[in-house]
């Protein structure tokens, strides 16, 4: 059982929280749900869960390359959730870069197919 602190910034544990979801014993939910279990994801550095929750019509061929190249390039700071919406997150994850303090904002539209959500891409 893994009760450090989830990275997604919840305040629940990692198990409680993202790892639930990123093992498989559970899908998400809801649209912010994926979308904080895909940082951690990022932060776990698990490459076949965001190639897992990403829409099969929007993955790329070199998709798992690019996501391993950008995880292990940066340090994951903090996550921070700016407004959820059914099918739409907008966020800002913090990350260092090369020894600097980066944000990368995004405003995710996701799917959900058949019961399970997909991360579509950035609207």
């Amino acid at each position: 059982m893994n009760s450090e602190r989830c990275p997604c910034g919840s305040g629940e544990s990692y198990d409680a929280c993202c790892g639930r979801f990123i093992s498989g014993a559970e899908i998400a939910q809801t649209a912010e749900q994926l979308m904080r279990s895909r940082y951690s994801a990022y932060v776990k550095k698990d490459v076949d869960y965001l190639v897992r929750t990403t829409l099969p019509k929007s993955r790329t061929p070199d998709l798992a390359q690019n996501i391993t190249e950008w995880m292990n390039a940066a340090e994951w700071i903090r996550l921070l959730i700016i407004r959820a919406e059914e099918t739409t997150v907008d966020f800002v994850a913090q990350y260092r870069l090369n020894g600097s303090e980066q944000q990368h904002r995004e405003h995710s539209v996701f799917k959900q197919k058949n019961g399970e959500w997909f991360y579509v891409g950035e609207a």
